[in-house]
C-alpha cells in the first residue's frame, strides 16, 4: 500500500500536468509572455552580458514564452488538493491512505514550494513586461535574497519550534548539535540552494536534473518510513516530468524563475526533513558544480586581471561555446545527475 501511496499520485501528478499545459501554452503565446530582447546585461557571472553568452541566446530567449514552471507547482499543488479532499467526498480506507498531507512531512515543503513559486512568477513578469531593452533579472537580486531568506527563516524557525529538530546528522560521524543556531544555517543552506538556480539555462536542463534529485530523495524518505514525505517528493517529480514532456528541444516554454526559485527552495525543506542535509552536495552535484563555476569565474576575473577560466559561465554555457550542441550537454548533465543521486542515496541509506 506505500508504494501506491507514492506511485499514484505521482502518475496522477504527470498527467495534469500533461492536461494543463494546452491551457498555459495558449495563455503565454496569446499574451507574448516571454523577454523582448535575447541575452542579459549586468549582474554577477559571465552570463549576464558577454558577448559569448549573449551570441549563444541570441535566438533563443524570444519567442519562446517562460513561466513554464506554472505546471510543475500547479500540478503539485492540484494532486496535494485531490487526495486530501477525495477522503471527505469518498470515505474510504484507501482514500484515507492515500492522502499524504502530514503536518510533519508536507505541510512545509508544501508552503514553500507555494510561496518561492508565486515570487518568482512576480519576477517572470517583472522581466517579461519591465522596461528598458535587457531585463537583468526582474525583481531586484537583493529584495529575492531577502525574501528567499525569510522563507528560511520561517522553516527554519519551524523545523526548531514545531518540529524540536536542533541538529543534523554528518554521514558516518553521528549527529553535529546546532541549538538555535539551527535556524541560521537553514537560512544559508535555503541561499545555496538559491544560487544554485542558474543551471536552468538550456532546454531540458533543470527539468531531468532536478527529477533525478528529488527521485533520489523520495527514495530516501521512503526508507526511512516518511510515506507522506515521499509521495510529495513522488509527486514533484510527476509535475517536473510533464513540464520536461514540452521541455526538450526545441522547448515550448521555460521553466523560468516560477519553477526553479520553488523547486530549490522546496528541495531545502525535503533534504532537511530526511535530516540528510549534508549529502545535498552529492545527490544535487550538477546545481552545486554549475555555481561553483560562476563562483570560479567571478574570483578568476577579479583575481588575475580579468583572465577567465571558462569561456563563459555557468559551465554548461562553456560547453556550449566550445561546440557541444546544446542537447549533449543537457544529456551528459542528466547522466551525471543520475548517478550522483544513486550515489547520495546509498551514502544516506548506510550511513
Amino acid at each position: 500500500m506505500d508504494i501506491l501511496k507514492i506511485f499514484i499520485p505521482w502518475t496522477v501528478a504527470f498527467f495534469i500536468g500533461i492536461v494543463m499545459t494546452p491551457f498555459l501554452t495558449h495563455y503565454l503565446y496569446k499574451y507574448k509572455m516571454w523577454k523582448k530582447k535575447s541575452g542579459k546585461a549586468g549582474g554577477l557571472g559571465d552570463n549576464n552580458g558577454t558577448p559569448i553568452f549573449n551570441e549563444l541566446h541570441k535566438e533563443k530567449d524570444t519567442g519562446t514564452p517562460r513561466m513554464g514552471g506554472i505546471i510543475i507547482w500547479g500540478s503539485v499543488l492540484t494532486t496535494t488538493f485531490i487526495f486530501w479532499l477525495l477522503p471527505y467526498l469518498f470515505p474510504d480506507a484507501l482514500t484515507q491512505k492515500l492522502d499524504f498531507m502530514s503536518r510533519t512531512q508536507t505541510w512545509l515543503p508544501l508552503f514553500t514550494l507555494v510561496s518561492a513559486s508565486l515570487l518568482g512568477l512576480v519576477d517572470d513578469f517583472w522581466v517579461v513586461f519591465g522596461k528598458g531593452g535587457y531585463v537583468a533579472g526582474g525583481i531586484p537580486l537583493k529584495i529575492r535574497i531577502g525574501v528567499v531568506l525569510l522563507i528560511g527563516l520561517i522553516g527554519g524557525w519551524w523545523f526548531y519550534s514545531k518540529l524540536g529538530v536542533t541538529s543534523i546528522d554528518i554521514p558516518f560521524n553521528g549527529v553535529w548539535e546546532l541549538g538555535v543556531w539551527f535556524i541560521p544555517f537553514f537560512m544559508m543552506v535555503m541561499l545555496a540552494l538559491f544560487s544554485t538556480g542558474v543551471i536552468d539555462g538550456i532546454d531540458g536542463l533543470s527539468g531531468g536534473i532536478m527529477a533525478s534529485i528529488f527521485s533520489a530523495y523520495a527514495g530516501i524518505a521512503f526508507f526511512q518510513n516518511q510515506i507522506n514525505l515521499a509521495a510529495f517528493c513522488a509527486v514533484i517529480v510527476g509535475g517536473i516530468l510533464a513540464f520536461l514532456w514540452f521541455n526538450i528541444p526545441p522547448a515550448r516554454f521555460y521553466m523560468s524563475e516560477t519553477g526553479i526559485l520553488g523547486l530549490t527552495t522546496t528541495l531545502t525543506v525535503v533534504a532537511f526533513l530526511t535530516g540528510h542535509v549534508l549529502i545535498l552536495p552529492i545527490i544535487a552535484f550538477p546545481l552545486f558544480i554549475t555555481t561553483a563555476s560562476v563562483i570560479i569565474q567571478v574570483f578568476s576575473k577579479k583575481l588575475r586581471n580579468g583572465k577567465k577560466v571558462f569561456l563563459v559561465a555557468p559551465i554548461h554555457h562553456h560547453f556550449e561555446a566550445l561546440g557541444w550542441p546544446s542537447y549533449k550537454v543537457t544529456m551528459r548533465f542528466w547522466i551525471i545527475g543520475i548517478i550522483f543521486s544513486i550515489l547520495g542515496m546509498i551514502i544516506a541509506l548506510i550511513a
